[in-house]
C-alpha cells in the first residue's frame, strides 16, 4: 500500500486507514521506533505490562530472594523523629 506524507505544521504525517488501525489494535497512543531505516508503529505498551508473569516465573525458579534483609538498620530508623 502506498500513501503520501501530509504536512502538519512543521512536521508530516501519514494517514492510516481505519482497517489497518483496527487490524493492528492501535488506539490513541502508539509507540514509534526506527529500525533499519523503517518506521515501526505499534500499540503503546502498558506500564509494567508482563511484570506479574515475570515475578511468577522468578518465584518458580527460586530467583526471588531479597537482596537485602527487611530489618537492615539505618540512620533513619535510629533518629528520633517527630510527627
Amino acid at each position: 500500500m502506498k500513501t503520501s506524507l501530509v504536512r502538519i505544521g512543521n512536521s508530516h504525517g501519514v494517514r492510516i486507514p481505519k482497517a489497518v488501525i483496527e487490524q493492528c489494535g492501535l488506539t490513541s497512543e502508539v509507540e514509534m521506533n526506527v529500525k533499519d531505516n523503517t518506521i515501526v508503529i505499534a500499540p503503546a505498551r502498558k506500564i509494567r505490562a508482563g511484570w506479574g508473569e515475570a515475578f511468577k516465573r522468578m518465584a518458580e525458579a527460586g530467583d526471588d530472594t531479597p537482596l537485602l534483609p527487611d530489618d537492615l538498620p539505618n540512620a533513619f530508623d535510629e533518629k528520633n523523629w517527630r510527627w
